[in-house]
């Protein structure tokens, strides 16, 4: 199923997925088959979203990373043996052909890319793909999350946004109340839904700094995982940020003005806010723990 790994080794990503797709052209029209339809399937019902607009942006900078870490990368491609790739291919395989019948995107398009991962592994072998791990990781992002999972993760700090929001506005002096999402001000009356909370652009924020993150600190382990750590109180905060926004200018310009362009310049203003954030926290911790990059990158050469 695959080709020489010393060729592949002298050859760039493309180039070499050309070959080894060359020489094995069945398996290429199957995960061809497969890849079409599950990713316009994504582009229509996710891409086109607010909470997966990200998925386009996501797919570029992760093949790029990926085609970067491959230089790294192609010293230590071996390619396992054909039970090994078996033992990972048939399973999914059966798996994605479930999904696609019942036709639930979000375990298609992560079994889909599995199955492509499971691709890779048959010509790269596991020592190779730990060297990729990230590029691989992060391309998770282009796939949208269960929705079951995000309302679970995010619904408890909707309400908990809304309420801290209500009574910020409260001591200050606004006529202002409200019942769990439904927030009371003056003569209007608003619902914090998912969209107007800002809280699924969690997952776009965090891929975005996963990557500044990762492209600026991967080298330094532990300053990277600091600053991965800080991204959740990050969007947190950005959320808060365009909740108040989102109130207020109902409150001084009336609904429909909030729901117009102006709901549109919050949400990017929640959005620069957290990558303002996640900038100044890097600097911060950089100027508080300036030698935690420093021991990073010291254990680093000394176990290259």
């Amino acid at each position: 199923m695959a080709t020489d790994a010393a060729e592949i080794k002298q050859k760039s990503v493309f180039w070499s997925a050309f070959d080894w797709l060359s020489a094995n052209p069945l398996l290429a029209a199957g995960m061809l088959s497969i890849l079409i339809p599950t990713m316009l399937l994504v582009a229509n019902e996710s891409w086109s979203t607010d909470q997966g607009a990200h998925g386009p942006i996501v797919l570029a900078t992760g093949l790029w990373l990926l085609a970067r870490e491959w230089k790294n990368a192609r010293p230590y491609f071996q390619p396992p043996s054909g039970k090994a790739v078996a033992a990972v291919f048939v399973p999914i395989l059966l798996l994605y052909f479930v999904s696609r019948v019942s036709h639930i995107i979000e375990t298609e398009g992560y079994l889909m890319y599995a199955l492509l991962v499971a691709v890779l592994f048959s010509f790269a072998g596991l020592k190779a793909m730990r060297i990729m791990w990230f590029p691989l990781l992060y391309l998770l992002f282009v796939f949208p999350p269960p929705e079951t999972i995000v309302w679970y993760v995010t619904n408890w700090l909707k309400v908990a946004l809304s309420e801290t929001a209500v009574a910020l506005l409260h001591a200050l002096g606004y006529p202002i109340a409200s019942a769990g999402v439904t927030i009371q001000i003056g003569q209007y009356q608003l619902l914090v839904a998912d969209a107007c909370s800002g809280l699924n652009s969690l997952i776009s924020l965090s891929a975005i700094a996963l990557f500044y993150v990762y492209l600026r600190h991967h080298a330094h382990v532990r300053y990277a995982m600091l600053l991965f750590l800080a991204i959740v109180p990050v969007a947190v905060f950005a959320n808060f940020v365009r909740i108040l926004i989102l109130v207020l200018l109902t409150y001084y310009a009336g609904e429909s003005a909030a729901q117009g362009f102006l709901h549109d310049f919050a949400g990017m203003t929640m959005f620069f806010t957290a990558l303002i954030a996640i900038f100044a926290v890097d600097h911060l911790v950089g100027l508080l723990w300036p030698g935690l990059k420093t021991a990073s990158a010291a254990r680093k050469v000394v176990a290259a």
